[in-house]
């Protein structure tokens, strides 16, 4: 009888041919007019009001940190266009399920989605296919917000937030 490790990898390999050779389910929706088609764009929120949102959007800021890679994160806590754009990526006008990942302009939202594809190791492809295998992550985190890009204002204390396109 074969081992379980052989057993897993054979379904592994059965569930990629068939996510490849079926059509998807949903059509693509709309790609954001301003995202780089070799980039990554990760759309979540820092706020703890909503634990089981939170803990996702944390898991999946932790799987893309580990490849190494520049991730413009895009906090919908911190502004709220950024919960326009994914309206308009998504399509709806509804809620938005947190988080959702633009990588080289293909959408996937949601926890799920990402570990499974982490999983499987199609992420890892995925992303060697925007970046170079030496291409890691840069220091460019502004010495002043630590790479946050918001800056909290000097005349009134934080009231305001000046958001800065350098970081």
């Amino acid at each position: 009888t074969p081992s379980i490790f052989h057993r897993v990898r054979i379904s592994t390999s059965v569930l990629r041919y068939l996510r490849k050779s079926l059509p998807p389910a949903l059509p693509q929706p709309p790609q954001l007019k301003e995202a780089q088609p070799d980039c990554i764009v990760l759309y979540f929120t820092s706020l703890r009001v909503v634990r089981r949102t939170f803990e996702d959007c944390y898991v999946v800021r932790s799987i893309l940190h580990g490849f190494r890679v520049s991730i413009d994160e895009r906090d919908l806590s911190m502004d709220g266009k950024y919960l326009g754009e994914v309206h308009e990526i998504l399509g709806t006008s509804g809620k938005v399920a947190l988080p959702v990942v633009l990588i080289g302009g293909r959408c996937i939202v949601g926890l799920d989605e990402i570990r499974e594809l982490h999983e499987s190791g199609e992420l890892k492809q995925i992303i060697a296919g925007l970046f170079p295998p030496t291409a890691v992550a840069a220091s460019n985190e502004c010495d002043l917000c630590g790479g946050l890009r918001f800056v909290l204002c000097e005349e009134c204390s934080g009231s305001h937030k000046i958001y800065s396109e350098k970081g």
